[in-house]
């Protein structure tokens, strides 16, 4: 029991600060870009230089976890976010700012992949999924307190206040990890693979940054297709590497599980859709609807709190439904709530904005507590930090994707009109990631009826009869 619950509330530190900060700085965007002479949009390269960060070192992870131990790498990664975090707060440019973001996510790229590894590898895979939601909990407690913190403090005090949030946190969680976190059983680390490493680190870091940059007015685009043609190319070039190298820093061959190659699919796409909402609705709340940051914080963190109190009711989903329908329904669903978000305007009813919010927490919440168990259902435990490490990658780079749209979207919605954003112009935005999301359940309803049953302890009538 320990090691299910104890273990994943110290681990999810690193996840509560990582979403704070997300959730604040989107709040906190307009603020921002104002006070150090820029644009709103173009401030997403700062976003985007933190998303390249994690697609670089990400895929090391694994290895370093396995080669200086898991927990003194979690530990090192805190305190690098945190200094990342304290540079942010001095930012006084673009260029610093985005300087500091890059700093940040370095120290990220390291805190929740070897988090999760050390969770998987201490759980048994039938307690998978109430681990999952012990770890995410208190992670979940940053999009509630966010929005409104960031949101006060912009409006209130100054945006540079609310990057020192995560100080006293990253302290906390390096003495509780000190003191508390039970190590499992170190492995033998592979060879590291420094082509593969190389190789990787362009490929995904051109492909986040070449997508950001062909919808940001604020660099020349030919820079974005030139730097999307070297991830693509470079991303080829790794896969022919892996075919030819015994140990690949990323194997490729992970994906001949079929549950494991689901999962990552399917929920990349869901997290276009999730990853625009964050960037897309405090802009539209605070520029289309004339809002305050902290009116807008108000407004979005109920998403946060649906989220929150689904954790009760995860385990019992997937025993009752099972992961097919269950995930199925919630992304199909939680995108359709998504896409909802573009009918919302200055009229409409408060409650009835922050209900759709709050159900589609609660469906999102759902989706990845499910998502995250069902990837390592068919996963043993030697490859449990290769395919870690091949999750966050696809989870970070979904997330720029999704971003990299929402941005595109908006800007070529603006170009059409020939004008500054409008109302409309997010309202596209919203129905085209909300729809994208919402093709993932097509993928979950595919599977067998009992597909990761073992894990989500879930019978199908016709297997209990056997």
């Amino acid at each position: 029991m320990f090691a299910i619950r104890v273990t994943p509330l110290i681990l999810a530190v690193a996840l509560f600060m990582e979403q704070m900060d997300s959730t604040v700085i989107a709040t906190s965007l307009p603020a921002i870009a104002a006070d150090i002479g820029t644009e709103p949009i173009a401030l997403k390269l700062a976003l985007t230089a933190y998303f390249v960060a994690l697609a670089i070192f990400i895929p090391i992870s694994g290895w370093m976890a396995d080669r200086y131990g898991a927990k003194n790498i979690f530990r090192l990664a805190i305190l690098v976010f945190m200094l990342g975090s304290l540079a942010c707060s001095f930012s006084y440019s673009l260029e610093t700012f985005v300087i500091s973001r890059f700093f940040q996510g370095i120290g990220s790229s390291m805190m929740t992949p070897v988090g999760r590894l050390l969770l998987v590898r201490s759980t048994p895979r039938n307690e998978l999924v109430n681990a999952m939601a012990w770890l995410t909990m208190p992670a979940l407690l940053g999009p509630v307190t966010g929005p409104l913190i960031g949101g006060f403090l912009t409006t209130y005090l100054s945006w540079h206040w609310i990057f020192w949030i995560n100080i006293p946190i990253g302290i906390a969680g390096i003495i509780l990890a000190g003191i508390f976190l039970k190590v499992p059983k170190e492995r033998n680390p592979r060879p590291i693979d420094f082509v593969g490493f190389v190789l990787a680190a362009i490929a995904f870091s051109g492909l986040v940054f070449g997508l950001s940059v062909m919808s940001l007015p604020a660099l020349p685009i030919i820079y974005g297709y030139l730097t999307l043609a070297v991830g693509v190319t470079s991303g080829a070039l790794y896969l022919l590497h892996a075919k030819r190298t015994k140990y690949p820093l990323l194997d490729p061959a992970l994906l001949r599980h079929r549950l494991f190659r689901t999962s990552i699919t399917a929920a990349s796409l869901f997290r276009i859709g999730v990853g625009a909402v964050p960037f897309l609705l405090p802009l539209m709340l605070q520029l289309g609807f004339g809002l305050s940051p902290f009116q807008s914080g108000a407004i979005t963190f109920i998403s946060a709190v649906g989220a929150l109190a689904s954790k009760a009711i995860a385990q019992s989903v997937y025993r009752r439904f099972g992961f097919p329908q269950a995930l199925g329904w919630a992304s199909l669903l939680g995108g359709l709530l998504i896409a909802a978000q573009g009918f919302f305007t200055p009229d409409t009813w408060v409650p009835l904005m922050m209900s759709v919010l709050l159900v589609g927490g609660v469906l999102r919440s759902v989706f990845f507590t499910g998502s995250n168990a069902l990837g390592y259902a068919d996963i043993t435990d030697e490859e449990a930090s290769q395919a870690t490490a091949i999750v966050a990658v696809a989870q970070q780079l979904s997330v720029a994707l999704g971003v990299a749209v929402a941005g595109g979207l908006l800007e070529i919605s603006t170009r059409l009109h020939g004008g500054a954003l409008q109302l409309g112009d997010f309202q596209t935005a919203f129905i085209v990631v909300g729809l994208l999301s919402a093709a993932a359940g097509v993928i979950y309803f595919r599977l067998p009826a009992d597909a990761g049953s073992l894990v989500s302890g879930h019978r199908v009538p016709s297997l209990a009869k056997e």
